[in-house]
């Protein structure tokens, strides 16, 4: 039994996002990205799935099986990563996207995003620091001055230095209101900052010869909770005469991860010389409001990683459910008949299909998020970009949780489909699951999405991003229907939409009434609730394209058949789930609420 190798993605998937649902080459009629066109995303691509095939993949499993080491008091990581940075630099995947001007090429955020997805899916912990460096960098050349820029965020773009964001603290947690380190202003002009910070990504490492820190701290005199938190550049090493010297930013431990176990999670500590100076970006006590830039664009890079890994578990899981013989079809009567191969039975078929409605709907997700983020920065007319920053900022909760919540899902049927050797570390499934159980912790948890989504984007501005949403899918219906899509499947979807906008005024009415917590007591369903929607939606779309793809004679004809075979199962199984969820957002149902600590 020999299993086809693994993709890690479907290159036509990806091509039938980009140039069949979401028609990428029209971003080329815009100023910023005037230089590209479908020639150079296709060679974007090929080298992406290049370099992810032949060099990333390959280092996925020894890097997994040796984490890094804390020894010494610094970070040593496995040398197959450092073989593999100075590609991923040269590739462009710290400034694809960024404007020219900064060393970038200005791509578009859904080509680098699809391209990416295979880095990620070959080595997620190896694409970890580049992601990082580019929000850290991204965030100076946003926010800094020209020294800022010129000290740290060339340097980060070049790959000469990495990035990080150091937010979270001991006592904290994901509360940043209740950040402690504190940052003293000197004459020279820079701070002193003292504090400790964990589960840092990439704090420490000799990939390269200098990190900096994008730092929350509170300026002496600062006003408490939010609005007292500062931004800081804290870097590694600071430069002075000429040279690289230590400033005072030490490992304090090590965190030994389940997953990701290649980008070292860390303790940090900062000034416990009191020497570590760190560099203003932007204005004071509005740190809070500029990292929500970085950890916006991170919750898309987590769903991002979350479809990678889930898509290169279920290209696995299908390969061995392809080449594993055993059993034979109900029904056979021959004992000496050949065994067929596992895909052969309905529950496998069933497993793998939910599998593909999983990956293919998440990868439909980011990439539509993603084109609602070049929109919202580049698009030509101001209400055009305030329209698609308004669903993007609705869909980025949504781009982050549900790949992780239902990517975990599908990596769990990945291992099934590989039976007893799925329970197995010979057998890649189990190390995959590892990685994608911390996606629904990472930037933030499920729960801190369900509260932002309801409690902010769903309701903001009256409900605009909804009334938006809402024109989206009622175009996508009419599309599908000129495209012979099952009528009622776009029928299912409006009433569906309808349901989640019924849901969101009656939850927002108690909000009005000062019941936030009745409001938010179901925020996790009501996430469900929207994440089942929005992929009934992208799912309706591929199925227009399937349909049109079909019509046109393109060809494979199995292609689509699949794609039309994946979206009838959302609609059948999956969209059906909407009206209990919603049942329950507005039943109020208090199990939970009313629950004491002494009575667990």
């Amino acid at each position: 039994m020999t299993a086809p190798q693994n993709p890690l993605l479907n290159d036509r998937d990806v091509d039938f996002l980009l140039y069949e649902v979401l028609d990428a080459p029209r971003l080329c009629a815009l100023p910023y990205f005037a230089d590209h066109a479908r020639e150079t995303f296709d060679l974007y691509l090929q080298s992406s799935r290049r370099l992810a095939r032949e060099v990333l993949f390959p280092t996925y499993r020894p890097v997994d099986a040796s984490p890094p080491r804390f020894e010494g008091g610094a970070v040593a990581v496995h040398p197959a990563l450092k073989q593999v940075f100075r590609p991923l630099v040269e590739l462009g995947m710290l400034t694809a996207t960024r404007p020219a001007a900064v060393g970038g090429q200005q791509l578009p955020l859904v080509v680098a995003t699809l391209a990416g997805a295979y880095l990620m899916a070959a080595n997620l912990s190896a694409c970890g620091y580049l992601g990082l460096t580019t929000g850290a960098a991204h965030l100076i050349e946003a926010f800094g001055d020209d020294a800022l820029k010129a000290t740290f965020m060339t340097r980060m773009y070049a790959g000469e230095w990495t990035g990080t964001m150091a937010l979270t603290e001991p006592q904290a947690g994901s509360s940043l209101a209740d950040v402690q380190t504190r940052a003293a202003k000197t004459d020279a002009g820079h701070y002193l900052v003292r504090g400790s910070k964990i589960f840092i990504s990439g704090g420490d490492h000799d990939l390269t010869e200098n990190i900096v820190h994008l730092t929350l701290a509170r300026i002496e005199g600062a006003p408490q909770g939010i609005k007292g938190v500062s931004l800081f550049a804290v870097p590694k090493r600071r430069i002075e005469a000429g040279q690289l010297v230590p400033n005072d930013v030490e490992v304090a431990g090590m965190i030994h991860k389940i997953g990701w176990r290649g980008l070292p999670s860390l303790a940090m500590s900062f000034g416990e010389r009191g020497d570590c100076h760190g560099y203003l970006v932007g204005s004071p006590h509005q740190g809070i409001a500029y990292m929500f830039q970085m950890m916006n664009e991170a919750r898309i890079m987590v769903g991002v990683n979350a479809t990678a890994t889930a898509s290169a578990a279920y290209q696995e899981a299908l390969g061995y459910a392809l080449a594993r013989p055993q059993g034979r079809r109900l029904g056979a009567k021959d004992p000496q008949a050949p065994q067929v191969p596992i895909i052969e039975h309905a529950d496998v078929r069933r497993m793998l299909l939910r599998q593909k409605a999983i990956v293919e709907g998440s990868l439909a997700l980011v990439a539509t998020t993603a084109m609602y983020a070049d929109l919202a920065d580049h698009a030509a007319d101001a209400e055009e970009r305030a329209r698609a920053q308004r669903l993007l900022d609705l869909l980025t909760p949504i781009a982050k949780t549900f790949p992780a919540e239902k990517g975990f899902e599908s990596n769990a049927l990945a291992l099934q489909v590989h039976g007893g050797y799925g329970y197995s570390s010979e057998y890649l499934p189990e190390a995959w699951l590892r990685d994608q159980k911390l996606n629904a912790i990472h930037e933030g948890t499920t729960g801190i999405q369900g509260l932002d989504l309801l409690g902010r984007k769903a309701v903001a501005g009256g409900g605009a991003a909804l009334v938006a949403l809402g024109g989206e899918i009622q175009r996508a219906i009419g599309k599908a229907q000129r495209a012979g899509v099952e009528p009622a499947w776009g029928e299912r979807l409006g009433a569906a939409m309808a349901l989640v906008d019924e849901v969101t005024a009656h939850l927002a009415e108690a909000g009005m009434r000062g019941d936030v917590e009745r409001m938010l007591r179901h925020s996790a369903d009501y996430m469900e609730l929207a994440s089942t929607v929005v992929v009934a939606w992208q799912w309706l779309a591929m199925a227009a394209a399937a349909r049109e793809g079909l019509a046109a004679g393109a060809s494979p004809a199995g292609f689509y058949e699949g794609k039309l075979c994946a979206a009838q199962y959302w609609f059948s199984t999956e969209l059906p789930r909407v009206e209990a969820l919603a049942a329950r957002c507005r039943s109020g149902e208090d199990s939970y609420a009313r629950m004491q600590p002494a009575w667990f």
